[in-house]
């Protein structure tokens, strides 16, 4: 049997170091992948142990596991393996009438691989007034067909509540499509009337209401003011969207979600130290099905970015803002418990070209930034390095939970016999300056430009697949699958 053994440096472009990870090849003849004396995250254990990868599935995690003729051995000592991060909040190819995201499912699939994430479940955009239900599924399944490299699915988006709308809801979800958005706020956003109308349906067929919570009466009012008064700066961005907006319309949500019998109700882009006592609250009363999440943007920045001279705070421009520092610090703690999921909102814009239509008003700037990449290595380090979280919630915040609640486990968001070979390997001791020279999203600048990492992803597995190594994507367009999920394990 011929072995080569390889010693590979790994980086993320050409003029970023990684550490070293051993690589042993045994035979290229049958699809066998071995993750030796890594410390391994399952769902019950964090130990040192084997990872043995056969075709897409795991076959067996356990001590001592010996490579035979035709497996591929990877030495993971001293690193943490972790199951491949899930992120169920991205906006890829999304058209919001004066801007397209500049990611579509190749760049951003890339990039999210790049920062650990093998599965992605997007929200697309709204379609034509009056259109069915699966009209924007159908385009979406155009858009990641050919072009994605790792798994994904869709949200269904609710612009408009009807019979049709109502039944196609149980058509969509026998076809693997389990959780809708509704929005309180934007051109389509949904009265209390049909909100509660979805709620009701969505109790009878046990799928997930994902909700973009915000008081739209508010913030027009508010905003028509800045911008009548001339305040049309970045800084008015914040002071047009209160957190008490958001809140608001998180305790409205709940409060139906209840009246509907305990539907399954999801909190989107939690930013508040308000919005997370009134789903503490509510828990304390007894509800179920309610669940939370909120984005790396919101715990590691704060409302001082809108201030940045010139027309930089412009790249912060998103819905709901960045907060003060009080309610960063209430959500990490919010985090041990009581916060479900780490996702990203990833909605790249370019700055020079899109973001910079604000440049003489707020308000017609497109709203979101970039972080599919970012949000493993920052959780990590953030997270797990400066002892915020354990290595265990980081796993369940960033894999588990998500695939958990949206109908993914246990084929994803964990490593057991049995689940999809989705696989993270991180390296604790590589530490590296955040730039968006390094990064791979296709836009001209990162949120988080200058932050100092302690741990990184230095390799991506996607159903057996390595493709990410030594800083290098080895994956392909098109290899991404569509996962028809089930019912939420909720």
């Amino acid at each position: 049997m011929k072995i080569l053994r390889i010693a590979a440096r790994l980086r993320v472009s050409g003029n970023e170091p990684f550490a070293y990870l051993p690589v042993l090849w045994y035979s290229e003849t049958m699809h066998k992948l071995l993750i030796k004396n890594g410390l391994v995250v399952t769902e019950d254990s964090e130990s040192v142990c084997d990872v043995l990868c056969e075709g897409e599935k795991i076959a067996a995690v356990g001590k001592r596991l010996f490579p035979e003729q035709g497996i591929e051995c990877i030495d993971a000592a001293g690193k943490t393996v972790i199951p491949g991060g899930v992120d169920v909040h991205t906006h890829l190819n999304l058209d919001v009438g004066i801007a397209v995201a500049s990611d579509d499912f190749y760049t951003g699939t890339v990039a999210a691989a790049f920062g650990g994430t093998t599965t992605i479940v997007d929200h697309p955009a709204f379609g034509p007034p009056g259109c069915s239900l699966d009209h924007q599924i159908k385009k979406y399944h155009g858009f990641a067909e050919g072009k994605a490299v790792i798994d994904y699915s869709f949200h269904g988006v609710i612009q408009q509540v009807d019979e049709d709308v109502l039944r196609m809801m149980d058509v969509l979800a026998h076809q693997g499509i389990v959780s809708y958005k509704v929005y309180l706020t934007y051109a389509f956003k949904l009265s209390d009337s049909d909100v509660y109308r979805v709620l009701e349906r969505a109790r009878e067929l046990g799928v997930m209401i994902t909700v973009h919570p915000e008081n739209d009466g508010v913030i027009n009012l508010l905003r028509e003011r800045f911008v009548a008064g001339g305040k049309t700066g970045p800084t008015y961005h914040p002071l047009s969207r209160p957190a008490g907006c958001e809140a608001e319309a998180i305790n409205r949500m709940i409060l139906f979600a209840d009246m509907a019998g305990g539907a399954p109700l999801y909190i989107v882009h939690l930013s508040n130290a308000l919005g997370l006592e009134y789903i503490r609250q509510a828990r304390q009363r007894g509800q179920a099905n309610l669940y939370a999440e909120t984005c790396p943007q919101y715990l590691l920045l704060d409302d001082s970015r809108y201030e940045l001279p010139g027309l930089e705070g412009l790249k912060y421009i998103m819905c709901p803002p960045l907060r003060k520092v009080s309610d960063r610090e209430s959500l990490w703690q919010g985090l041990v418990q009581d916060i479900d999921t780490v996702a990203t909102d990833h909605c790249p814009f370019v700055f020079s070209t899109q973001k910079i239509l604000g440049k003489d008003d707020f308000t017609k700037c497109p709203s979101g930034a970039p972080g599919i990449e970012e949000r493993i290595p920052l959780m990590y380090s953030e997270g797990v390095a400066k002892k915020r979280i354990s290595l265990r919630r980081f796993t369940d915040l960033c894999c588990t939970n998500p695939a958990k609640l949206f109908g993914m486990y246990p084929q994803k968001g964990v490593i057991r016999a049995g689940s999809d070979a989705d696989i993270v390997i991180i390296d604790p001791e590589k530490t590296l300056t955040l730039r968006k020279s390094i990064l791979h999203e296709n836009v001209d600048y990162t949120a988080y430009e200058g932050t100092e990492l302690s741990g990184f992803p230095v390799c991506t597995i996607s159903r057996g697949d390595v493709i990410v190594r030594n800083g290098v994507f080895t994956g392909k367009a098109g290899r991404g699958q569509f996962i028809r999920r089930s019912l939420p394990a909720c």
